[in-house]
């Protein structure tokens, strides 16, 4: 099966943030090849992620979120079970699941920070992208052979 497409999805608490690793992911895969997705938080994107592949309509589907410590939970719990979640859907359906979670030890709602994850997420955006059209390609090659 040749796709021809694919998906991003991207949670949107930190939105601001967020929603950079987009800008960067198009940087390398044209903005008409992806279907985008938005999810309210990084819990609810492998389900999501899972419902995609299935449909056998992607080449890859990538998935962006930071998971912060917002004091009342331990975020690397939730971390840890998105990032599997992830690699589940992709392992289950056979359809590369790429993740631009981050969860960092020190985030501050501040000018400063925010800035810098910005930065961040449009060059894990942008590996995400190179990802995914590696991926392709050697897809690409094993469907032909």
């Amino acid at each position: 099966m040749t796709h021809t497409r694919y998906a991003f999805i991207k949670a949107q608490w930190h939105a601001d943030i967020v929603d950079r690793a987009l800008e960067g992911f198009e940087e390398i895969i044209p903005s008409d090849q992806i279907d985008v997705f938005d999810v309210p938080g990084a819990f609810e994107m492998p389900l999501l992620a899972q419902r995609l592949a299935k449909t056998g309509k992607y080449h890859a589907i990538a998935c962006a979120a930071l998971v912060v410590d917002g004091g009342i939970y331990r975020h690397d719990f939730v971390a840890q079970a998105v990032v599997d979640g992830l690699m589940r859907a992709g392992l289950e359906t056979g359809i590369p699941v790429l993740s631009v979670s981050l969860t960092p030890h020190h985030f501050q709602e501040t000018d400063h920070h925010k800035t810098i994850y910005r930065t961040h997420f449009v060059q894990k955006g942008r590996e995400a992208g190179e990802a995914a059209r590696l991926i392709s390609g050697t897809y690409s090659a094993l469907e032909a052979a």
